[in-house]
């Protein structure tokens, strides 16, 4: 079950974020009139990728020893700090980007997923390996979209 949420979870990681350096093709048309990223953006970009890179697997490893047992406050405590190392992380990689706006993003971002990883309530929902499907996927995309305009 682990290595399927690994492959899951790098699969998505992989298209998030190639697809954030502006290096992935792409299926869609672009218009002479949109410009390229300007370098800074990707550089913020790129440093985005590493963050959610590096904290994803670990979040996702927590989530899912949490659900393969009984959850205990202990399980849920890891997968808890797990999401918060991922919103520092995130929050590390754009407070210094030149663009304002996805500086502000970032902000907004980070403090969604700190929110998320401060509420028991929330990982007290998660009971099955689809639980933590969702959270990885949909809820996880919902949570970084103010980003996630800047670096597709």
């Amino acid at each position: 079950m682990r290595r399927a949420v690994r492959v899951v979870v790098a699969g998505g990681v992989a298209a998030f974020f190639v697809a954030a350096c502006g290096s992935a093709p792409s299926a869609e048309r672009v218009s002479p009139a949109v410009t390229v990223a300007a370098p800074q953006t990707k550089v913020t970009c790129e440093a985005v990728g590493e963050a959610y890179t590096r904290n994803i697997g670990p979040f996702a490893e927590a989530l899912t020893r949490m659900v393969q047992a009984t959850p205990t406050a202990a399980t849920r405590a890891a997968a808890q700090q797990k999401l918060k190392a991922l919103a520092d992380s995130l929050r590390a990689a754009t407070q210094g980007s030149a663009d304002a706006q996805l500086k502000s993003d970032g902000k907004q971002a980070a403090d969604r997923l700190q929110a998320k990883a401060a509420d028991a309530k929330f990982f007290g929902t998660i009971k099955t390996a689809q639980d933590v499907s969702t959270v990885l996927g949909p809820s996880l995309k919902e949570w970084l979209s103010p980003v996630n305009h800047h670096c597709s």
